[in-house]
C-alpha cells in the first residue's frame, strides 16, 4: 500500500511540468497611467497653503486638556500641523507641476477643533486670500488633531537581590497610542468649486517598560519625532492626490495553435514582443478559427504593448466577432477603459 502511495506521488509529480506546458495562454505585465485622483487644471501654476487647524479661543479649553495627555511635548498639534504643510510644500514644489507655492498666514481662519470639519470658508474669504498673496489656487489643512491614549500592563518578572536571589517583582508597561487626525480641502477660486476634501488617520504606537508606571512611561523617548514624521508623511501622501500614478497590469496572450505561437513566446520571454508579433501576424487568416482567432487576439496584445488603443480595439473586435474569440470580448471592455482614462489625463494635462 505505501509503495502505491509512493507511486502515485510520483507520477503527481511528474504531471505537473506536463500540466503547465499545456497551458494555452501565458501572462505579461505592462505599466499604465492613471490619473490624478483630484484633478486641478494646469492652468492654475501658484498654489497657497493654510493652516486652518489653529483652534479658535472658544475651543482652547478643550484643546489644552488634551494638551495635559500630552506626554512629551505640549505643542504636538501645531508643531504637526506645521509639518503636514511644510512637507505638503516641499512635495509641490519638487514635481514641477507648479511655478509657485508658498505657506500663507492668515490669523482669522481657525478650526473649531475636535478633529472635525469646519465649514467650508466663504467664496469671498477664498477669492479674497487668493487675491491679496496671488494664488490661483488654495490648499488648506482644516483641521489636526492628535488623540492620545495610554494602556499600562503589570508583567511578571524576577529580579536579582543584592545577594544574587532571584525575587519576583511586576515590570510596567506603558504603551502610548497617537492617532493623528487631518482633513484636507482644496479651494477654486475662480470656478468656486471644493476639488477636493480628505481625511486621513494615522497612528504612532510607542511602548515602554520600567519598575512603576511612571518609569514606564519615562523610557518611551521620541514620541514627538515620531508624530513630526508621520505628519510628514501625511503631507507627501497628499500632494500625490493631484499627480498621474502608474500601476501594472496583467494581460493574458496566446502561447499554442501553432510552431509560431511557441516560436513567439519565445521570443516575447526575452522581451522582442515586435519578433513574436511577426509570427503571429502570419497566423491571423488561418483555416482553422481558433488559431486564426488566436491570432488576431495577440495582435491586439501587440498593440496595447505600443501604445495604439485604436488598433487594438480593432485587432480584438475582429477576434471576437469573426472567429468568436471569448477572451477577446472581455479584453475590448479593458481596452475602451483604458481609453477613457487616457481621456481624463488629456483632459488632466490641458
Amino acid at each position: 500500500m505505501k509503495n502505491n502511495y509512493f507511486i502515485q506521488a510520483i507520477l503527481f509529480l511528474l504531471s505537473i511540468p506536463l500540466f503547465f506546458s499545456c497551458r494555452s495562454t501565458n501572462y505579461l505585465t505592462l505599466r499604465v497611467e492613471e490619473p490624478a485622483p483630484v484633478y486641478v487644471p494646469i492652468s492654475f501654476k501658484r498654489v497657497g497653503l493654510l493652516d486652518q487647524s489653529l483652534p479658535a479661543d472658544a475651543t482652547k479649553k478643550i484643546d489644552d486638556l488634551d494638551k495635559i495627555l500630552s506626554i512629551e511635548e505640549k505643542n504636538l498639534d501645531k508643531d504637526g500641523a506645521e509639518a503636514a504643510l511644510k512637507s505638503l510644500s516641499d512635495e509641490l514644489s519638487a514635481n514641477g507641476r507648479f511655478t509657485d507655492v508658498r505657506i500663507l498666514n492668515d490669523p482669522s481662519v481657525k478650526s473649531p477643533g475636535m478633529g472635525i470639519f469646519p465649514a467650508p470658508l466663504s467664496w469671498d474669504k477664498v477669492q479674497q486670500i487668493c487675491y491679496d498673496n496671488q494664488v490661483d489656487i488654495l490648499f488648506v489643512l482644516s483641521f489636526y488633531d492628535t488623540d492620545t491614549r495610554v494602556e499600562y500592563a503589570a508583567i511578571p518578572v524576577e529580579l536579582t537581590g543584592p545577594l544574587g536571589v532571584k525575587i519576583p517583582a511586576l515590570e510596567h508597561q506603558a504603551t502610548v497610542y497617537t492617532l493623528i487626525k487631518t482633513g484636507w480641502r482644496i479651494y477654486d477660486p475662480i470656478n468656486k468649486i471644493i476639488r477636493d476634501e480628505y481625511l486621513a488617520n494615522e497612528q504612532v504606537v510607542l511602548s515602554g517598560r520600567g519598575i512603576n508606571p511612571v518609569k514606564a512611561l519615562e523610557t518611551i523617548i521620541g514620541r514627538k519625532q515620531a508624530v513630526l514624521q508621520q505628519s510628514m508623511r501625511i503631507g507627501q501622501n497628499y500632494a500625490s492626490r493631484i499627480l498621474p500614478y502608474y500601476i501594472r497590469v496583467s494581460r493574458t496572450y496566446y502561447v499554442r495553435g501553432t510552431d509560431n505561437f511557441v516560436i513567439g513566446k519565445r521570443r516575447a520571454q526575452t522581451g522582442n514582443w515586435d519578433g513574436a508579433a511577426e509570427l503571429w501576424q502570419k497566423d491571423i487568416d488561418h483555416p482553422k478559427a481558433k488559431v486564426a482567432g488566436r491570432a488576431n487576439y495577440n495582435m491586439a496584445i501587440i498593440n496595447e504593448i505600443n501604445g495604439d488603443l485604436n488598433k487594438a480595439i480593432e485587432w480584438a473586435s475582429k477576434s471576437y466577432t469573426d472567429y468568436n474569440n471569448k477572451l477577446a470580448l472581455s479584453y475590448i471592455k479593458v481596452l475602451k477603459q483604458r481609453q477613457y482614462t487616457n481621456e481624463q489625463l488629456r483632459q488632466q494635462n490641458q
